[in-house]
């Protein structure tokens, strides 16, 4: 039945203005709005909603992974770019915030809204 939709993902906000600025002008996605809504458009044809939520609660996970050739690379950029990277106590990272500890390389930050992102590396 939904073998041919074009399925796509959302995520809430709790300030459209900040998300848009942050999405569009930090992470350098290209971003539509509609509707008071925003439209992500990212790499893959994948475009993701971003809506505003007045009673938003940041999600608990990650909800947008970056696939990147060089996490060391994009860490530097974000970081130059305002983005500070989440140290959490369960999971050892470097001093760049980056987790090396099995699996993918992966540093994770946050948008304006606390919701969670990453940007990964396959190793």
């Amino acid at each position: 039945m939904f073998g041919t939709t074009k399925a796509f993902s959302g995520f809430s906000v709790n300030d459209i203005d900040a998300a848009r600025a942050f999405y569009a002008d930090t992470l350098g996605l290209r971003v539509s709005e509609e509707n008071g809504m925003l439209i992500l458009h990212l790499a893959g044809d994948r475009d993701t909603l971003v809506y505003p939520k007045p009673d938003h609660t940041p999600a608990t996970f990650t909800i947008l992974n970056f696939p990147v050739d060089d996490i060391e690379a994009a860490v530097d950029e974000l970081g130059r770019r305002g983005v500070r990277f989440e140290r959490y106590d369960h999971l050892k990272t470097d001093d760049k915030g980056i987790f090396r500890g099995g699996g993918p390389l992966i540093a994770w930050f946050t948008d304006p809204a606390g919701n969670v992102l990453s940007v990964l590396q396959q190793t």
